[in-house]
């Protein structure tokens, strides 16, 4: 069925911003007022490097390839963890060295 050409697109935009504005508030409201970021954020890196302790040789060796990837985060500015070498350092992308 021909309806003849296409009408225009109609064009819009919904400006969410006061949506968002108002969802962080309810977020940090819910946290509550004994709510401690820096406290959280120090508990989840310990956490994380707990995860990732007592690694063996191998597991450190994919541990450092997702790392690398960009699929894991590392362990500290620049490292995928204890022995690994990084970009520029002797060793860095050797297998044989992890």
């Amino acid at each position: 069925m021909d309806q003849g050409p296409a009408p225009d697109r109609l064009n819009f935009s919904i400006d969410l911003s006061v949506e968002e504005a108002r969802r962080r508030a309810e977020v940090v409201a819910a946290l509550g007022p004994d709510w401690d970021p820096v406290a959280a954020l120090r508990d989840e890196e310990a956490a994380t490097a707990l995860l990732y302790s007592g690694l063996d040789p191998e597991q450190e060796r994919l541990y450092a390839m997702l790392v690398a990837a960009g699929v894991l985060p590392g362990r500290g500015p620049g490292e995928a963890g204890p022995g690994t070498p990084g970009p520029g350092e002797a060793g860095y992308g050797d297998a044989a060295s992890h």
